[in-house]
């Protein structure tokens, strides 16, 4: 006769509850400690089948990147990393995933059918291009949702994003305290609800200081590396006032107005500073390295996915909103 989850508990000196947790493939303990309990498990003659129908994982996770207007593009290294975080935490849980890319057009009523009548058994939806009203779309479905990287305050859901604001303000305080100057900003040309987080956190940070935020000079630059650096020729060229030092609302703005303003000879930071937002990886490899806001964005997939694996246990759970902290990454461009 096979050994029990007591007495499996008993020999490995470790509690009944972590056991249980392993041997039903439920979060809560370290990969590690997972690996030693199953591997002794097996070993010992677990009998395993007494488990296998009750905890099947039935239907497949959707991670849906929802596209409004094409400004955010999806394969940077931010959405890559959040991407990473969700693959590797269905994995660990047993669920299949499947990516659905979702277009806000004529047919976006029939592709939401098409995800309520597949083998859907929840649904986290990429919402960095949405607006309120996008989101009401998808309230219609009896699937669980947890919405990524967005948040609305006019309707009530399960969210999982950055804190814009707090991370904002903190490269926005950093840079005053750094170069004693008033900063400027790169703001996106395209207006979503992150940016528009981090314009709040930019400006808060401005008032706090004892500054006036109507003497911050702003640009408007598209949210990519090559489109930022062509606006910001066009800037450079039309010899608009530049300031001393900058936040830019991502890393990609940050790094196409670097290039620019290298191009006409400026020297970054003894001329110019600049911070960015989101730590995406070629941030340390540029030139000067990028001071950087950091977002722990793999992390931010993982607790996605945990949120909603405790939706589909308990649909009924209240909603809520997980809003995960950033901080200063500081380097060569400051």
């Amino acid at each position: 006769m096979g050994i029990t989850a007591k007495k499996l508990a008993e020999k490995l000196g470790i509690s009944p509850a972590a056991v249980s947790m392993a041997l039903n493939n439920k979060p809560g303990v370290s990969q590690k400690t997972r690996r030693l309990i199953l591997d002794t498990a097996e070993k010992e003659g677990y009998d395993f089948y007494r488990i296998s129908s009750k905890n099947q994982v039935i239907g497949t996770l959707y991670f849906v990147f929802f596209k409004k207007h094409g400004a955010v593009v999806m394969d940077t290294p931010f959405f890559s990393q959040l991407s990473d975080g969700v693959s590797e935490r269905c994995k660990e849980l047993g669920y299949k995933l499947n990516f659905y890319y979702v277009w806000d057009d004529d047919t976006l009523q029939k592709q939401i059918e098409n995800i309520q009548y597949s083998d859907c058994c929840g649904i986290i939806l990429l919402g960095t291009e949405m607006h309120a009203e996008d989101y009401r779309h998808f309230q219609k479905l009896s699937i669980p949702i947890v919405v990524l990287d967005v948040y609305f305050e006019t309707i009530q859901a399960n969210y999982v994003l950055i804190n814009n604001v707090q991370g904002a303000y903190l490269a926005t305080t950093y840079l005053i305290k750094k170069t004693q100057q008033q900063p400027g900003y790169l703001r996106s040309a395209y207006s979503i609800m992150n940016f528009n987080e981090r314009a709040s956190g930019f400006y808060n940070a401005i008032r706090n200081a004892g500054l006036s935020s109507s003497k911050s000079i702003v640009h408007r630059l598209s949210p990519s590396v090559e489109g930022a650096f062509l606006d910001m020729i066009e800037i450079l060229e039309q010899k608009e006032a530049l300031a001393k030092c900058y936040f830019a609302d991502n890393d990609l703005i940050a790094v196409g107005a670097m290039r620019a303003l290298k191009s006409r000879g400026c020297r970054i930071p003894e001329d110019i500073a600049i911070i960015g937002f989101d730590n995406i990886d070629f941030s340390n490899i540029v030139e000067p390295s990028l001071s950087t806001i950091h977002v722990p964005k793999k992390e931010m997939g993982k607790i996605a996915v945990d949120r909603l694996a405790e939706l589909i246990r308990q649909p009924k759970a209240v909603p809520t909103k997980i809003e995960v902290s950033t901080h200063v990454i500081k380097r060569r461009s400051t």
